[in-house]
């Protein structure tokens, strides 16, 4: 799977599942064993956990290998090994006190944005002025 089918996934998974603040960082040129990292955050244990779960489903959904999965008991922050590529996916108070983005930082990735069909633009009626009417006088 290439990598950015694969990082397309995992950012619409974690879309899917209403996560905040995602992020993907581009490590290729760090001494690091994976290309991309992807951070984002869910409101409560529950969604984090739901977050990594759909991660994976979507991966193995599309063709991917999922190598690992660590911290879903305890669900305040969850790593999903994708080979090249990691997802944290944190609760907030977690993610502010690593502060992962400072660690993998930089730039984050641009993400094109899906392209859908132009629909035809309607034209729009010149607006018509308004008619100045004179001041009554009191």
């Amino acid at each position: 799977m290439d990598i950015r089918a694969k990082q397309r996934a995992v950012v619409e998974a974690l879309e899917d599942v209403k996560g905040r603040d995602i992020l993907v960082f581009n490590t290729a040129r760090m001494p690091s064993m994976f290309e991309r990292v992807v951070i984002a955050s869910g409101d409560s244990n529950r969604q984090v956990k739901s977050l990594a779960d759909n991660v994976q489903e979507k991966i193995k959904e599309s063709g991917g290998k999922v190598y690992g999965v660590e911290g879903q008991q305890a669900g305040e922050w969850v790593l999903v090994d994708l080979g090249d590529l990691v997802v944290h996916v944190m609760h907030p108070t977690v993610r502010e006190f690593y502060n992962l983005e400072e660690v993998w930082g930089g730039k984050p990735v641009q993400m094109a944005k899906p392209t859908a069909p132009k629909k035809a633009a309607a034209k729009k009626k010149p607006a018509r002025a308004k008619a100045s009417r004179p001041r009554r006088k009191r």
